[in-house]
């Protein structure tokens, strides 16, 4: 009898657990819509795209989705049948979701589950008050009248800085806090998407965050652009490199860094590149006793290496050059994310970048008060 006693008493607890995660796995909403409107969910599949899931059938104003067990956060999507537009975001974290959705305002349904789509939430209705007060100063800067008043231009310019910083540190504040959450990778993906912040911060933050956090479809593509794209804002290091000289010796960024240093992307077939070239050399010989240095990375092909030569020999470029002769697919160019030539990069002593892609008076002046 005693064990049978057990034996229901272990079955009634698996029961409950069992009924606790049903319950957990749900999401039910309202919506004011017709009865018999459909609602789709999706959920971000392991490749980074949206993978068709389920379909909710809206009955009395509401709807229900059984969700599926994750092992981690996974966030997820609604879309209505129709011409609503946008869609509904929510994190499933095995957590009971619940809440209305505004079929006319789908970016401000309302939907409260586990701490991460609290967080989710938090996040949106930030944005959306942030968002708010632009739109306010961009009414402001609109207005005719504030041609003749330079103070509240200021004021206004002010305005704005004070609103992005709010901006940023909210968004670098939710990162360091949640450093498990895949609202922090959201939020992440959202300063990349809006090149808010150099790379380098950015490399930081997604460092900051969980293993499983950086495994997320989200994560795994934030760190594939990070991979693909090296730092190259003002601020930051150079990206070191090294390739062959014309004479078939390996040249370094370091071994061949000055006081200042221009990284100068070019090709002998670029007509722009040519003629910008007659500026650089003026430039080269009045500074290069003063400690400027300049690295020529061409883009030439293969096929073209006695053009790559022999232009180097016609404009009397008389600095270092390299070159892997690999056109586009040139990887010091790739490195610096150089999609159009001619194209520089000024660097101090340490091999930092201090400016870029200046050509003919403004570069010349750059270098002017640099080493003058």
């Amino acid at each position: 009898m005693k064990k049978f006693l057990v034996l229901i008493l272990a079955l009634t607890a698996l029961l409950a657990c069992e009924n606790e995660s049903k319950d957990e796995s749900v999401l039910t909403a309202k919506i004011d819509v017709e009865d018999g409107a459909k609602v789709y969910f999706s959920a971000m599949s392991n490749d980074g795209t949206p993978k068709a899931i389920d379909t909710a059938i809206v009955k009395n104003g509401e709807f229900s989705l059984e969700l599926p067990k994750v092992d981690y956060q996974t966030l997820s999507i609604l879309t209505l049948d129709g011409d609503a537009r946008g869609n509904v975001l929510f994190i499933n974290e095995n957590k009971k979701t619940e809440g209305t959705v505004y079929k006319d305002s789908l970016q401000k349904s309302d939907l409260t589950g586990g701490e991460n789509q609290k967080l989710l939430q938090k996040y949106l209705n930030f944005i959306g008050e942030q968002g708010k007060k632009s739109n306010e100063l961009g009414k402001k800067f609109r207005d005719p009248n504030l041609r003749n008043d330079p103070e509240m231009v200021q004021s206004l310019k002010q305005e704005k800085e004070v609103l992005t910083k709010q901006e940023n540190e909210f968004r670098e504040k939710l990162i360091k806090d949640n450093p498990n959450s895949l609202v922090s990778v959201l939020v992440l993906a959202d300063m990349i998407g809006m090149n808010i912040n150099p790379n380098a911060d950015k490399k930081a933050l997604f460092n900051s965050l969980s293993k499983k956090a950086k495994s997320s479809p989200s994560g795994k593509k934030i760190e594939k652009y990070l991979e693909a794209n090296q730092d190259i804002s003002i601020g930051s290091k150079a990206p070191g490199f090294s390739a062959k000289t014309p004479e078939g010796e390996e040249l370094s960024l370091e071994g061949a860094l000055g006081k200042i240093t221009i990284i100068d992307f070019w090709a002998s077939w670029c007509k722009p590149c040519r003629i910008e070239n007659p500026n650089v050399v003026k430039l080269y010989n009045k500074y290069h006793d003063k400690g400027l240095n300049i690295i020529g990375v061409s883009l030439d092909k293969k096929t073209q290496k006695d053009k790559w030569l022999k232009a180097i020999e016609d404009d009397k470029l008389a600095w270092q050059h390299v070159s892997n002769l690999e056109y586009w697919n040139e990887p010091i160019a790739k490195l610096y994310n150089v999609r159009s030539i001619p194209a520089t990069f000024i660097l101090d002593e340490d091999g930092n970048i201090i400016a870029k892609n200046l050509r003919g008076k403004r570069l010349e002046d750059k270098i002017a008060e640099l080493l003058d």
